[in-house]
């Protein structure tokens, strides 16, 4: 499957984003393919991270070429084409969610979407759309939850799980530079990359959208290292203590959890979703790691065009 976007009408711009403890306003950068005055409900999509970029995101204009929906992304402060912050990196006070739930409802609000429009978050995105969804804002309609966790602690032990299978040098080579420090070292930033090779992209080469959205921690990683830390596994920052399972059953709208066979977002990180959320259903991709809207583009495309649908 292949989706010519030139097709499809795109507008981009930025949005102001006041954030009074800077005492300035930012910029959020934001891209919206399809048309939002088309009757059709706008999917609004969250990237991962924190600290990439919407771009790998864009492929989700197979919806719009399908169904219609247009498809609004946006870089999150702090990275992309939005505002960057460096200034504060290692501020664990100003980088929270609730900083990012407070993008998001402007965004909502300044493009006019606030009362009809659904959510599909990746990673980091499904757990700040998970937050969103659980104030049961009036607009929201739909919420998909793709490869995200609803518990860090369970991410994390599920992660060292999973580094279980890779080869002992790989596994050593990462606990070393971990002690000493060192993750910065190109040796360690390798064996990351076997890491991901197995269980967040196995397509190889891996598609230069997902690269370019992954440059950008390389590029300014004051979000990611601030409030994450070193790795997906190696979890310093405040995301370690994050969970959202005590109020996952406040979220009333029918929702949709994917996730991969393969997928550094294990199934016993997804399973509290699926426990608490009370109109869910749950679609696990047999050939897919954390990518599953490109590794099974054409069913994965299919499964969520026809959820939004409904």
């Amino acid at each position: 499957m292949s989706t010519d976007t030139a097709t499809l009408p795109t507008h981009e711009g930025e949005i102001d984003f006041a954030i009074p403890s800077l005492g300035k306003v930012c910029k959020t950068y934001y891209k919206v393919i399809g048309d939002l005055k088309s009757g059709k409900r706008p999917l609004v999509a969250l990237h991962g991270g924190p600290g990439v970029s919407s771009e790998y995101l864009e492929i989700l204009s197979d919806i719009t070429q399908k169904h219609g929906n247009p498809i609004v992304l946006y870089d999150q402060i702090g990275t992309g084409r939005s505002t960057h912050l460096p200034e504060t990196m290692g501020d664990t006070k100003f980088w929270t969610d609730q900083h990012f739930l407070d993008e998001l409802d402007n965004v909502l609000k300044k493009l006019g979407i606030q009362d009809d429009y659904d959510v599909l978050g990746h990673s980091w995105g499904g757990m700040l759309g998970s937050r969103h969804a659980v104030r049961q804002a009036a607009g929201l309609k739909h919420l998909v939850l793709m490869s995200t966790p609803a518990d860090m602690q369970l991410w994390v032990k599920s992660q060292l799980e999973l580094l279980t299978r890779l080869p002992t040098d790989i596994q050593d080579t990462l606990r070393k530079h971990e002690q000493d420090g060192t993750t910065d070292s190109e040796e360690y930033k390798k064996a990351m990359g076997y890491f991901y090779s197995r269980f967040l992209c196995t397509l190889n080469p891996i598609p230069p959208a997902i690269l370019a959205g992954f440059a950008w921690i390389e590029k300014d990683p004051t979000v990611y290292l601030t409030m994450n830390g070193p790795s997906e596994f190696y979890i310093t920052g405040p995301l370690r203590d994050w969970t959202v399972i005590p109020d996952a059953h406040k979220i009333s709208v029918p929702t949709l959890l994917t996730n991969g066979k393969m997928d550094e977002a294990t199934d016993s990180v997804v399973l509290p979703f699926f426990k608490e959320i009370p109109k869910v259903r749950w679609v696990n991709f047999s050939e897919s790691s954390h990518m599953a809207h490109y590794e099974e583009r054409e069913r994965f495309m299919e499964i969520v065009g026809d959820f939004l649908s409904q």
